[in-house]
C-alpha cells in the first residue's frame, strides 16, 4: 500500500493510510509518498523547522527510541532521519488497524423446518442478525471498550471531540490521533470530519452519524 504523509502548519508529521487523499489531506501544508518527494517539498524550508518537525515527535511512541535534536548535519540527513520515522508511522497505523477485531460474520437464516403432515404450511425458525452496524455511516460496530469504540463515542457527540480531548483520553500524541483518524478510522468504515473553528482547537466529528449530546 502506498502511504501519503504530511507535515501541517503545526510541523506534525501525519500518515494517510488509503491511496485517496481525503479533503483535510488535500489542504494540509505538504503532503508526499517518497524520500524524494519530502526532499522537494522541503527544499525551500530554514533548517530549524526540520528540527522542529523532528522534535515534534522524537522520544512518543512509536518513536521512545529517537531524541530530539538541537541541529542536523546538513538537509540531506535531516530528510533521510525524517523520511525512515515516516515511514516507520505508517508502519504502525497500519498495526494497529490490522490489530481491530473483524466484524462478525452474518448468521445464515435456519432453512424450514420439516413438517409432519403433508401440505401443512412450513415455519421458518426466526434468525436475527447481532452484528452492530451504524445506520447512518454504514461502518460496523466496533467491539467493546477497544480503541475504536472509545473514540467513535467521543467524535458521536454533537460537539465532537476536540484533538486535545483525544490525546488525554487516549494517551496519544498529536500524530498518533492524526494517522488514526486516516487509518484504522477510515478503515472501520467510519468517515470523520475535521475542522478548526475560528480561534479553537482541531476537532474531529463523525460524518452523517446521529449526534449524541
Amino acid at each position: 500500500m502506498l502511504n501519503t504523509y504530511y507535515i501541517d502548519s503545526d510541523n506534525c508529521l501525519s500518515v494517510e493510510t488509503d491511496l485517496t487523499l481525503d479533503p483535510n489531506v488535500q489542504t494540509a501544508e505538504g503532503t508526499f509518498t517518497t524520500q524524494e518527494g519530502l526532499a522537494t517539498m522541503t527544499k525551500d524550508w530554514p533548517a530549524s523547522r526540520l528540527v522542529e518537525v523532528w522534535n515534534s515527535f522524537a522520544g512518543a511512541p512509536p518513536f521512545g527510541d529517537l531524541k530530539e535534536v538541537r541541529r542536523f548535519t546538513d538537509r540531506k540527513s535531516a530528510v533521510a532521519r525524517i523520511w525512515n520515522a515516516a515511514q516507520r508511522l505508517g508502519e504502525e497505523v497500519e498495526k494497529e488497524a490490522a490489530a481491530e477485531p473483524a466484524p462478525a460474520a452474518k448468521p445464515k437464516k435456519a432453512k424450514a423446518a420439516p413438517t409432519a403432515a403433508k401440505g401443512a404450511p412450513k415455519k421458518a425458525k426466526a434468525t436475527k442478525d447481532t452484528t452492530a452496524k451504524d445506520a447512518a455511516t454504514g461502518a460496523k460496530g466496533p467491539r467493546d471498550g477497544s480503541k475504536t469504540a472509545q473514540v467513535v463515542a467521543m467524535l458521536e457527540r454533537k460537539t465532537g471531540a476536540t484533538l486535545a480531548e483525544i490525546m488525554t483520553r487516549m494517551g496519544w500524541q498529536r500524530h498518533t490521533v492524526r494517522g488514526f483518524m486516516a487509518g484504522a478510522m477510515k478503515k472501520a468504515g467510519y468517515t470523520v470530519e475535521s475542522f478548526k473553528p475560528e480561534g479553537g482547537d482541531r476537532t474531529y466529528r463523525l460524518c452523517g452519524a446521529p449526534h449524541k449530546r
